[in-house]
């Protein structure tokens, strides 16, 4: 029996805010054993990579990572440990050709981690993925400790003809409402609670037989914990007259929505197995606008799909124009093995999806430079969110700003708090991030 309490943990999390849940969990069973955890990986004996798999790039970038991490076994590491997408999905390659780790789990063995450990201490390589096991709702976060992510459902039911992740992931299943709840109210005083999942809007029709999302945002927001509550990754067709009240009337609700929309052109959207049309989204848009006041709304499109016409590409940017989202991300479309777009005929040369890619943020950009114009000159609740030493300055976000995805608020004041309010003035903006200051800070 070893006793891992003398050793160093170390972990390195890749992909999503999903995949960063999971990895705050297992750190969670690490620090429950007793064991230290390092940010040093060099001083880690036992370091956990755990990988995203969705792209080409995410398994690239997954692999290169878990080869770097292999050359610590010189120094101080003893055991490599690779979970997640990777392993769950590519077992076999993964097993076969990353011979530097020594323990494998997919996406839901993270309870046997510390068995699989015991096992290759005896000298074996271990190969856990589809062992499975009960992970408890304890966390330990590695984001500041005033924001937190929920991941209320794993999987999706989706099957866009592009997307692995049912493949990786498997079927849409939502987390049941009482274990959400005790572990949001664990989390300590969160100023901002961000509730993710392949789709938050589905959340509850797999386990209770009807969507059940306005209700736990209910009682996700009659925590005393929980100051606000944002939401990410709200399918378009999803976003029913009941969902849109809740958003309006909750106080504790920030008045955002990320709906990945993926393309405008119907066309398009049927070979993606979207469901909606350039026209429902153009429809929702204006409800959501008519119905909340101040609505931020932020997108994700896929240029590039295969058979996408140089016509449907303009319309796309054409779009973009009449929408006015307040951020998008754009991706070049990824042709991925066992995908149903895997097989059309059509498919676009490389560096005609990158240049489409490049011209859709340039269109976004003219965009979003006008829309953060519009906020010169004004007042901003930000939730502060430190201090950028480099720019010498605090550092936060405003409602229509998420974590990582968004842009930020630069400002200077006599005094800010992490995890706090302030009001900041507005002054200038590059067309990303806003800069200001405090009404009372005199340069």
């Amino acid at each position: 029996m070893i006793d891992f309490t003398e050793k160093k943990f170390g972990v390195i999390s890749l992909g999503c805010d999903k995949n960063r849940v999971d990895t705050e969990k297992l750190l969670a069973i690490i620090r429950d054993k007793g064991c230290t955890i390092t940010d040093d990986i060099s001083a880690a004996q036992i370091l956990v990579v755990n990988t995203c798999a969705f792209l080409n790039e995410s398994r690239k970038e997954a692999v290169e990572t878990v080869l770097e991490c292999s050359v610590y076994k010189s120094q101080n590491l003893e055991k490599l440990v690779v979970c997640g997408c990777l392993p769950q999905k590519f077992i076999s390659q993964t097993f076969n050709g990353l011979v530097e780790a020594d323990v494998f789990l997919g996406t839901d063995d993270y309870a046997n981690f510390f068995p699989a450990l015991e096992k290759a201490y005896m000298g074996e390589r271990v190969n856990f993925v589809g062992s499975g096991g009960v992970v408890s709702t304890k966390r330990v976060l590695s984001t500041p400790a005033h924001y937190a992510y929920l991941k209320i459902a794993d999987g999706c039911d989706n099957h866009c003809t592009y997307c692995l992740i049912p493949k990786i992931r498997g079927r849409y299943r939502s987390v049941p409402i009482e274990e959400l709840l005790e572990e949001a109210s664990g989390l300590g005083d969160v100023a901002e609670l961000i509730l993710v999942a392949q789709d938050v809007t589905r959340y509850g029709i797999d386990i209770y037989g009807q969507k059940k999302l306005r209700e736990i945002l209910q009682k996700l927001t009659a925590l005393v914990n929980i100051n606000s509550v944002r939401l990410l990754y709200c399918y378009p067709d999803m976003l029913d007259d009941d969902l849109i009240e809740e958003i309006r009337d909750n106080p504790k609700i920030v008045k955002y929505l990320d709906i990945p929309l993926q393309h405008s052109e119907n066309r398009i959207l049927k070979l993606m197995n979207r469901s909606g049309s350039r026209e429902d989204y153009l429809s929702l848009i204006e409800k959501l606008r008519k119905n909340i006041q101040g609505i931020a709304i932020r997108s994700t499109f896929i240029s590039g799909f295969p058979t996408e016409t140089e016509e449907e590409f303009e319309n796309l940017k054409t779009f973009l124009r009449e929408a006015r989202l307040d951020n998008c991300g754009f991706f070049a479309y990824s042709r991925e093995p066992e995908t149903a777009a895997y097989k059309l005929k059509g498919q676009l040369n490389y560096s005609v999806r990158k240049s489409r890619v490049k011209q859709l943020y340039a269109v976004q950009k003219e965009i979003s430079l006008s829309k953060l114009q519009s906020c010169i000159g004004k007042k901003f609740k930000v939730l502060c969110d430190g201090i950028d030493y480099e720019r010498e300055c605090f550092v936060g976000r405003t409602y229509f700003q998420a974590p990582d995805i968004d842009g930020k608020v630069y400002f200077n004041a006599r005094f800010a708090s992490q995890g706090e309010y302030t009001e900041v003035l507005i002054e200038n903006t590059d067309g990303y991030d806003l800069f200001g200051r405090t009404e009372d800070f005199n340069a």
